[in-house]
Order: C-alpha cells, then structure tokens, then sequence
C-alpha cells in the first residue's frame, strides 16, 4: 500500500465580497482544478454587529454541478426555484444539485440581521460529469445532529456523503463523493484508506496538519495537494479542522462562464439562454 504525501501546498487568497471576507484556494495561481472539485470560497470568520447586511448572495443561476456548503459558525438560508428553503445552522451542510438549472438565494437569516454574531461558511463546487449535467435539481439540508460523527482515536470525522467504518453519511451522493469535515485532536492521527484513483480533496479550515511520518505541516488556508497513493495519514500537533473529501476524476472538458460549469461553449451559451427565457424555474 502507497501513502500519499503533500506535492503542494496552495495559500488562499484574499478576494472579499463586500463586507464578508473571502479566502479562495481554488481556483488559484497555482491550480486551476482538482478534478472534481472545481471551486472554494471560505467566507469568514469573522463577527458582525448587530444590525447588519448579512450575506450578499441573492438570487442567482447555476447550471451542470452541485454546491456543497458546511456552516462553521453562523446561519444560512436557503431558498430556491424548485421550492426548496430551509435555515441550516451552525454544524450543519447544504448539499444542492443545480443539475440542469436552478436559481438559488444563499442569505442571512432575520436573526442573525438583528443580533450579528460570529460567522464561517466553506462553499465547495464539485463538477458534475456530462451525463448528469442536466439532471433534475436537488436540494439537501442537514442540521448538525443529522450529521454522523465517527470517532477514531486522533480525530472525530463529520460525515455528509460516503461511507466510513460502517456508517453512512446521509447524503446519497451521485457520483459516489465521499465529503467529511475532519476534527483532529491535539497530538491526534487519523487514516484515511480507500483512495486509489481518486482525487482528495484537503483543505485546512484551522489549526495545521502534517500529511504522513515527518511531514512539512500545512498551514490554515491552505489547500493540500496530493501525490498518488491508496491511504493518507493525517496528525496535528496543535489540533485542526479540516475539509475532507476524494471522489473519481471525471477527465473531461470543463467550460465555465460564472454560475455555469458545462463541457462545451456552446452549452454555456445555451444555458444562458434558457435562464434568460426563464427555464431554471420562476424569478425569485
């Protein structure tokens, strides 16, 4: 069995939105995309007043992959064209598929606007494969306790998607994802097995993390790329979070043209044109 070791490590840079702070790994200078994964936005921390704006992503498209999106701190509402809403709070994860077309509102809720308080939201894009570009939208909302925990001796592993000792995350991925947020104690170890041919995704939310025997440790915001291997060993000195994830490349063709992520031009131009002419669902 081969151990992945760190081949890079790529900083997040700073691209704030409005008032809410931005950090961004991927894309990046250094990397494009780690097939699947096309995209992360870490918004925060940071702690708002009270009466406060809140989050700035109204209503907006999206067309061929799905958003996944982990509250660290703070609150996040949800609405969408195909009648999904919900207010998922601190813990918790949305899991959406835009597919062939949704319109979606990411907003404060009306106490967070009131009283502030502390805020951290990860957003993560994964890449849909061309024959599932255009399925039905999907939309799911898991509160923290909705979210199994298995606890390993070094860590406490959240899992959204995928299996792990036995047990299931609650979200039934279409691509086979397997999506985790990983707590590593102080002077703990975790071992991830399993990942021949898939691409891991690692991104450290807090702390740092050293991947293998003797490791460089990677630093918070940053995003960890990877050498080939069947497992990985993870450890913290001083305790992490993490962003955990690995799912099958898709080796194909990826156009992007803001919320839209097709195979060709001429699907973006396409799907421009469908939500123009009103067919990701009614205006929001």
């Amino acid at each position: 069995m081969t151990d992945r070791r760190l081949a890079r490590a790529h900083s997040a840079y700073r691209d704030d939105i409005a008032d809410l702070v931005t950090r961004r790994p991927v894309p990046g200078p250094g990397i494009d995309q780690l097939d699947p994964f096309l995209f992360l936005n870490h918004h925060g921390p940071q702690t708002y007043g009270p009466n406060n704006r809140g989050l700035p992503f109204g209503p907006h498209p999206h067309r061929g992959f799905e958003t996944v999106t982990f509250i660290i701190e703070g609150s996040l509402t949800h609405q969408d064209s195909a009648g999904h809403a919900s207010i998922i709070r601190a813990g918790g994860v949305q899991w959406m598929t835009a597919g062939r077309g949704i319109i979606h509102a990411e907003i404060s809720p009306p106490d967070f606007l009131q009283t502030g308080g502390p805020l951290e939201i990860l957003q993560l894009w994964v890449n849909l494969p061309s024959a599932l570009k255009m399925t039905a939208p999907a939309y799911t909302g898991l509160q923290r306790d909705q979210i199994p925990v298995i606890e390993r001796d070094g860590a406490s592993v959240h899992l959204s998607a995928g299996t792990l000792d036995g047990v299931s995350g609650p979200v039934q991925s279409l691509t086979g994802m397997f999506m985790s947020t990983v707590e590593l104690h102080a002077g703990g170890t975790v071992r991830f097995d399993g990942l021949a041919g898939r691409a891991v995704f690692l991104y450290v939310v807090r702390g740092e993390v050293e991947i293998g025997a003797g490791g460089e440790p990677v630093q918070q915001f940053h995003l960890a790329e990877l050498t080939d291997g069947d497992a990985v060993e993870l450890s913290s000195r001083t305790g992490a979070l993490l962003l955990f994830g690995h799912g099958a490349p898709l080796r194909e063709p990826v156009v992007a043209h803001g919320p839209f992520v097709m195979n060709t031009r001429a699907e973006i131009m396409e799907a421009i044109s469908d939500y123009q002419a009103g067919r990701f669902g009614p205006p929001m």
